[in-house]
């Protein structure tokens, strides 16, 4: 794709550019917007047209980051579990005991849910922009409110939802949460307490292309460094929607799906180096898939 060229052309030569559409990514190609520093009085003419232009984060912050995320295998094998194809995802072969999954975010299908649930695992799902999941079944329960960072009538933490949904609960729970890039501020205001009640965590990060914005990578490291005091991550799958942003070496699509396992679950790991894994397909089928670029667990 054209538009896409030009992206990651602007990206080399030390450009973030966002919100840009094809023709104003021409312009700026046909006004020679290839150069290294930008001056005030043209950020603010790009400003103007809709476009913010910063600065990168340098690279090897970008790789800092990318280490901490290397998938681990361990002595608990990967399953899928949900469609092939968007839903679906790979877990630990880690269930016996789970009684409850928390799913926030309801998609026109529901097959995650329906396949923990002919494993004996009931689910809790939310979303304010629907009226209900997909499929009617007891072993599905909904609350029609967004998870977020604040209770009010349209949203929840997850720590009220969990404290609500199943108090003085002693086992472990799994959560699935796929909602479109609020899943930063469901981690930062989620305490470690809450996160230590779940053995399984997959979640679909959203907008990773922020990697490369000084202030974005910040929120993102402290995400993910937040998340590794209690989890490992075990797996890592690229959704196939989203294009790659590449430059020396580095290379982020801007939505990947992430599984953790709870530290205390692993009797050992080692480093993943072979992707991608015989289980995975990709989220849209008539879009050739994307495998896990080697800068994130080499």
């Amino acid at each position: 794709m054209l538009d896409l060229y030009l992206r990651n052309t602007l990206f080399r030569k030390g450009f973030l550019i966002s919100k840009v559409n094809l023709y104003l990514r021409n312009m700026l190609f046909i006004k020679g917007i290839l150069i290294s520093k930008i001056n005030l009085y043209r950020r603010n003419a790009l400003l103007r047209k809709g476009i913010l232009a910063s600065k990168i984060t340098a690279d090897s912050q970008v790789q800092g980051v990318l280490r901490k995320l290397a998938p681990q295998i361990t002595d608990k094998s990967l399953i899928r579990i949900g469609a092939q194809e968007d839903g679906g995802y790979l877990i630990p072969d880690d269930l016996q005991g789970i009684e409850y999954c928390f799913s926030p975010g309801v998609a026109a299908t529901a097959t995650f849910e329906s396949d923990l649930a002919e494993r004996g695992i009931s689910s809790f799902l939310a979303d304010y922009s629907v009226d209900g999941p997909p499929i009617t079944s007891t072993m599905l329960k909904f609350e029609k409110k967004y998870l977020g960072a604040v209770n009010d009538d349209r949203f929840m933490t997850l720590e009220s939802w969990v404290n609500k949904t199943v108090p003085n609960h002693k086992h472990d729970l799994i959560l699935q949460m796929d909602i479109e890039g609020s899943e930063y501020e469901v981690i930062l205001e989620t305490p470690n307490h809450i996160w230590n009640m779940f053995r399984i965590v997959v979640i679909e990060f959203h907008g990773l292309h922020n990697i490369f914005n000084p202030y974005g990578i910040k929120l993102l490291d402290y995400c993910f460094t937040k998340m590794l005091t209690v989890f490992d991550v075990v797996h890592i799958h690229p959704n196939n929607v989203s294009a790659l942003l590449k430059r020396k070496g580095l290379a982020i699509p801007d939505a990947v799906e992430i599984t953790f396992l709870r530290r205390d679950r692993i009797r050992w790991r080692e480093a993943n180096l072979v992707f991608p894994h015989p289980l995975d397909r990709p989220n849209v089928a008539i879009i050739p898939d994307v495998v896990l670029p080697s800068c994130w667990y080499r």
